[in-house]
């Protein structure tokens, strides 16, 4: 047993004794040693590894990927919402490379309702909004590095550029938009699936001078 264990027991032991130097303290001293004999090494491994043990076991449930949704389960996954109580906020986009931009308008849009949903544009809709060479990362890398954001609650990979089918299954509480909309500029396929099913708009700020393409821009000036 390391030594600064018998001193921490026998500091203890003596502060309860009736006098320095008495008998007491003598018990004291005896006691702390038959105290200090008794944790042997194997056994404080053994404590510090059942502590391990139940440290990872509190955290079995934490899993990202749980929280990438199949576009066959969306609606399933709706009514679970719906049936706990909460209200569903959705936005979507690209998500190529994530950046201060992308963070901020989640946590911005996340805390307009209580679980958010994240439409991600698959691979070939990327591409057409976003041209040649896009997307850098792939729907499925992007979907893994969106749900593990703890402001994200869940992510759909849908094929289309437009949302409108997306949000007819989703139906939000709330539809989140991010950059200079208005609701006369807005998709008016995608509002009218979100007001028709009761929801309602929220346009918010992009950050400024945070965006992908003004990343790849400096990445290539390195």
């Amino acid at each position: 047993m390391p030594s600064q264990f018998r001193h921490r027991f026998l500091i203890g032991a003596a502060n309860d004794s009736p006098s320095p130097g008495g008998e007491g303290r003598d018990e004291g001293e005896r006691y702390a040693k038959t105290q200090t004999e008794c944790i042997s090494s194997p056994q404080l491994r053994e404590t510090l590894n059942g502590c391990q043990v139940a440290k990872r076991c509190q955290n079995d449930g934490v899993n990202f990927r749980d929280k990438i949704i199949a576009w066959d389960k969306l609606p399933a996954w709706r009514e679970s919402i719906r049936k706990s109580g909460k209200k569903l906020v959705v936005t979507n986009g690209c998500f190529d490379i994530l950046h201060l931009g992308h963070v901020t308008y989640l946590e911005s849009a996340r805390n307009f309702g209580d679980a958010l949903l994240v439409g991600l544009n698959g691979d070939d809709a990327a591409r057409q909004l976003k041209g040649p060479g896009r997307p850098v990362n792939s729907e499925t890398d992007r979907a893994a590095v969106l749900a593990a954001l703890e402001s994200v609650t869940a992510v759909c990979i849908f094929p289309e550029t437009t949302m409108t089918r997306f949000l007819a299954a989703a139906k939000p509480d709330s539809y989140v938009k991010g950059g200079d909309y208005t609701l006369d500029t807005l998709n008016q396929d995608e509002r009218h699936a979100v007001e028709s099913a009761g929801g309602k708009i929220v346009i918010i700020p992009f950050v400024p001078g945070k965006s992908t393409t003004a990343l790849l821009d400096k990445i290539l000036r390195l």
